[in-house]
């Protein structure tokens, strides 16, 4: 019971690093100036390293000191959670363009005419050599850190189950393992949550005082201590495996049957679990489910934030403690039903199918719940069409920086990318926390004939009435998509020879990890990289996304999941 515990403990730490990634990967997209399709690829490069040594430890599982076969794994765990936290240390302070002169730099995005190109050191700043050089060391190092997770989980949950299934008495064992297994669906919920608590504090805590931060946590330059949550996850880590250097390598069995484990002929018993239609079968309708929950888990809240302009700490506090429960409510929803009416094959596949197809009625009308992108000067809406040619020279003489980003909303309800690209003269300064209030003497933004004014940070979307609805039909498709998770594992265990049971569910995993978990963030990311209208430039490439077509976004994000969840079906 102590090593269920334990293994129980270990599970949740374990996940909670894998998981952390994914809350905190719009964040880190921000800072590092990151794709959709980079930062995919990076969330499902853990699954490389599983994938390519799962079998081998499988085949080895009855060989070796298995706990402390899991003992070393977490420690490599544990070790890859705090190299993720390390960009953060061998990096500068996070730079970002400000209307006051601070402690970083005397520029100011402002209009200042006169001054010719007063402010092209603002936006070249970050291209020497060295940062360049620098973004490429941080992306190798969360490579190698996320490979390095891969390859440390493995060891954990085949050696865990097989060892608690060797050495627990026959009635207990489903015990035990259920709780192993609610486990491991709490575990992205808690990642979230911990996401959450994180990202609410500034990025660089560590190295500026708080009045040398100008930002608040609405403001779209923001960017939280994604880095913190790592080094809580990995110390976790870290302590869950100290007790497994102790544990004995058999123990005395809880009460007695004797077992004789079997060889068998590798590819024989492969083909023969391929070519059983209703194996699969469901192993595709699997795949087509976790392609979609991986996309779900890694990008929806980079989608909540973008479409109805929450912050990164909302988004995660809303996946982590509405959609992850949903989905664990439906999954027991799904067994309790199956013990309750001891249900047939037949049974138990239109219980299946019925979930699906609620799923995807509940899941369609989410294609039409968004709005527009806001109005944005000269990104998604041009005011030359309004106002003759005054648009375009209303700031010319402000020699602002392409590249500046520090969005204001004007009082005409347009955003303006920069203050200077609206043509403001003037900041306006909160003396108590040195914070900007609004800016005033606009030439782009005109009111009856006046220079207008504009307050900081983004429009945003106008969308927050249709947020309620949005997130109660998401999580109700999940709950129902969920209740066919227990019914479908039943269809591959009862259809297929007792004797080939481990090995199906083992080819099983490695399928849905291959075709599934490795693929879908990237595939992903890449449908969501098509829909920017305006990059980031750092050193002549594309850096991260500043504004989506927020309608096509959703139509391509949320249409890629109801296509997987047409496929399940």
């Amino acid at each position: 019971q102590f090593f269920v515990f334990c293994h129980g403990l270990l599970q949740l730490s374990q996940l909670l690093v894998s998981g952390y990634l994914k809350s905190s990967i719009s964040t880190i997209e921000r800072r590092y100036g990151l794709s959709s399709q980079t930062s995919g690829l990076l969330a499902s490069f853990n699954e490389v390293g599983n994938t390519l040594l799962i079998v081998f430890i499988s085949y080895f599982g009855s060989r070796v000191h298995r706990p402390r076969f899991i003992g070393c794994g977490a420690i490599l765990v544990s070790l890859a959670g705090f190299l993720m936290s390390l960009p953060h240390f061998i990096t500068g302070p996070y730079e970002y363009d400000q209307s006051v002169a601070s402690m970083f730099s005397n520029t100011t995005d402002l209009c200042q005419p006169g001054v010719p190109g007063s402010q092209g050191n603002l936006s070249n700043a970050g291209c020497t050599p060295h940062a360049a050089r620098e973004n490429h060391e941080v992306l190798l190092v969360m490579f190698i850190a996320q490979a390095l997770l891969g390859i440390g989980g493995v060891p954990i949950q085949p050696f865990g189950i097989s060892y608690i299934d060797d050495f627990a008495s026959e009635r207990n064992s489903p015990l035990y393992l259920g709780i192993l297994f609610s486990v491991t669906t709490i575990g992205p919920g808690v990642a979230f949550m911990l996401g959450s608590a994180m990202l609410r504090f500034y990025v660089d805590i560590d190295k500026v005082t708080g009045d040398g931060v100008q930002l608040t946590n609405k403001d779209p330059r923001w960017v939280g201590a994604w880095w913190l949550g790592f080094l809580v996850a990995a110390s976790l880590v870290a302590v869950s495996a100290v007790p497994y250097f102790f544990f004995p390598r058999e123990m005395p069995k809880e009460r007695g049957r004797c077992g004789i484990a079997a060889r068998k002929d590798f590819p024989l018993v492969l083909l023969r679990n391929l070519r059983h239609p209703v194996y699969l079968l469901v192993v595709l309708a699997q795949v087509n489910l976790s392609a979609m929950v991986a996309g779900l888990a890694t990008f929806m809240g980079k989608f909540l934030e973008r479409q109805f302009s929450l912050t990164a700490s909302l988004a995660n506090m809303i996946i982590g403690a509405v959609n992850i429960p949903g989905a664990m409510v439906g999954i027991v929803v799904g067994g309790a039903i199956l013990k309750r009416f001891q249900m047939s094959l037949r049974q138990c596949s239109a219980m299946c199918v019925l979930g699906m197809f609620l799923c995807l009625l509940m899941a369609f009308p989410l294609l039409f719940l968004g709005c527009p992108t806001q109005k944005v000067a000269g990104v998604t809406y041009s005011e030359s069409s309004e106002f003759g040619h005054r648009a375009l020279e209303c700031n010319l003489q402000c020699n602002c920086p392409e590249k500046a980003y520090n969005p204001i909303c004007g009082s005409n309800a347009i955003e303006y990318i920069s203050p200077c690209s609206a043509g403001c003269r003037v900041v306006i300064i909160n003396a108590g926390n040195n914070s900007v209030l609004n800016y005033t003497n606009c030439s782009c933004i005109s009111e009856n004939g006046l220079a207008g004014f504009a307050k900081p940070g983004t429009c945003g979307t106008g969308c927050s009435h249709l947020f309620l609805p949005f997130v109660v039909l998401s999580c109700l498709a999940g709950i129902l998509a969920s209740t066919s998770h227990t019914p479908s594992f039943m269809l591959i265990l009862r259809s297929i020879q007792p004797e080939d049971k481990s090995f199906a569910v083992g080819i099983q995993f490695m399928l849905l990890r291959v075709l599934a978990w490795m693929p879908g963030p990237v595939l992903y990311g890449s449908a969501i990289d098509t829909t920017c209208i305006l990059w980031e430039k750092k050193c002549d490439r594309k850096a991260a996304c500043r504004y989506y077509d927020n309608n096509l976004f959703r139509q391509r994000y949320l249409g890629l999941q109801f296509f997987f969840e047409v496929g399940a079906f």
